[in-house]
């Protein structure tokens, strides 16, 4: 659980873990090392660094925020399926909807562009509401 700090009400967050759930997150929908350093806004020493190490890890907010898209994205394909394939599989298959127009949202969001990413979230988190 987040606590806040007396300084400025900002949560303290476990860094560790957090870098930990957008790791296995983004192994489970079949990212390269390359592909989550783009995604997580990580260089590769970082990377390296926080998965030898969690302990280790001094996220920025503008990381943790993608983490947060990362595990919010999960979420929503939870909700939506029940079949572990396509949790974990969806973000790797070719999609036809709009703004998708023919390619998986992973390959959107594999540029590390943080527009790309907040977009994927809306359309993915519109599904469990029948918005698509």
């Amino acid at each position: 659980m987040a606590t806040l700090s007396a300084k400025n009400n900002i949560p303290n967050i476990n860094l560790g873990a957090a870098f930990r759930l957008g790791n296995n997150i983004l192994e489970k929908w079949g990212c390269s090392a390359i592909e989550k350093q783009a995604i997580l806004g990580l260089s590769k020493s970082s990377y390296q660094r926080y998965k030898k190490d969690n302990g280790s890890a001094n996220l920025s907010n503008d990381q943790l925020e993608r983490i947060s898209y990362v595990a919010n994205i999960h979420q929503s394909l939870r909700m939506v399926f029940s079949n572990p394939d396509n949790v974990h599989g969806f973000m790797g298959m070719k999609n036809n909807n709009p703004y998708f127009n023919g390619v998986s949202p992973l390959s959107l969001i594999k540029s590390g562009n943080f527009g790309a990413l907040y977009e994927v979230f809306k359309r993915i988190d519109g599904m469990r509401n029948g918005q698509w």
